[in-house]
């Protein structure tokens, strides 16, 4: 089994010293990582927000969780990540990602293709980030994308290239991610474009088996090499964990006896939140855990306990 890592993700701060201090508070707390989301609404670029963040701290990982697909172009994207993992001297971690959430594309008019499409898009984008950051000249004759003696320049730090991460909810996705990436999040499906009780739905032990057993199957060999992410939507050590469980319950449409043991809520007090996490590891493989910043103060003493075991 891997070790237990951490990660924190945020998406703005009140101005830019309370951004700096909040990475430094991060990386203070022993969480491995920190994380932007990419959503046209109420946050700040992640690409510039995480090169700040790199440069407040020494060690802390910086990554994207993650960047649409569809909102640039592959050739840009490499030479944006590939400077990033320069500045931040190999700290970068690339999650990148088909696009999920509507309200992107509604106000934005970019085009919501169908998911096998947009799949099929960000397959050719990841081979085609990975063959830029190689340092060659690139041609490259995809459905969606054309690259004629394309170079890119710098080349990452990291060898072969900074680590990807790519997650989803179905079968086709998480096929993709079991052959290409290095790190693979294991998501509810938001098939939906939001989340609400058709993510929850999908959200249950039972569907976190199934979807482990298709990255196994589709990762073959290399199953053992990779690192299975969960992205959690409530994380709280409390001793009013009921109350919290309700709550996110009744926000679900579901029953808390089924919100208690989905592997995205871990609620309750340290010890019962730490027997979840090792629970989950032995029997899901999920070794890397995101929570959100408001959270990372309460969550501490679980890193603390935890981190590298």
């Amino acid at each position: 089994m891997k070790g237990f890592r951490f990660a924190v993700q945020a998406s703005f701060a009140a101005d830019p010293r309370a951004w700096r201090e909040l990475a430094r508070r991060v990386e203070g707390n022993g969480y491995s990582s920190f994380f932007m989301p990419d959503h046209l609404g109420m946050q700040w670029g992640p690409l510039v927000g995480l090169t700040v963040a790199a440069e407040a701290t020494t060690a802390l990982k910086v990554g994207t969780l993650v960047l649409d697909n569809d909102f640039r172009h592959p050739m840009v994207v490499a030479k944006e990540l590939a400077t990033l993992d320069l500045v931040s001297e190999g700290r970068l971690e690339v999650g990148i990602g088909a696009g999920w959430q509507l309200s992107d594309y509604e106000q934005s008019g970019i085009p919501f293709d169908p998911a096998p499409a947009r799949i099929t898009k960000l397959g050719e984008s990841v081979h085609m980030l990975k063959s830029l950051w190689s340092g060659n000249a690139v041609d490259f004759d995809g459905e969606h994308y054309k690259l004629r003696s394309a170079a890119s320049t710098p080349v990452p730090v990291s060898a072969p290239h900074p680590a990807i991460i790519i997650g989803g909810g179905g079968k086709r996705v998480l096929s993709l991610a079991a052959r290409e990436a290095d790190i693979v999040g294991v998501n509810p499906n938001l098939a939906a474009g939001k989340i609400g009780p058709q993510a929850a739905a999908t959200a249950t032990n039972e569907h976190y088996r199934k979807r482990r057993a298709w990255v196994k199957e589709a990762a073959g060999d290399r199953f053992s090499q990779l690192e299975l992410q969960c992205w959690t939507f409530s994380a709280h050590v409390a001793q009013n964990g009921r109350e919290i469980i309700s709550a996110v319950a009744s926000g679900f449409g579901v029953d808390s006896s089924v919100v208690a043991n989905m592997p995205i809520v871990l609620v309750g007090t340290l010890e019962q939140v730490v027997e979840s996490l090792q629970r989950h590891r032995e029997e899901l493989g999920l070794s890397y855990w995101v929570v959100h910043e408001p959270e990372m103060e309460d969550f501490a003493p679980v890193v603390a306990r935890l981190a590298g075991t």
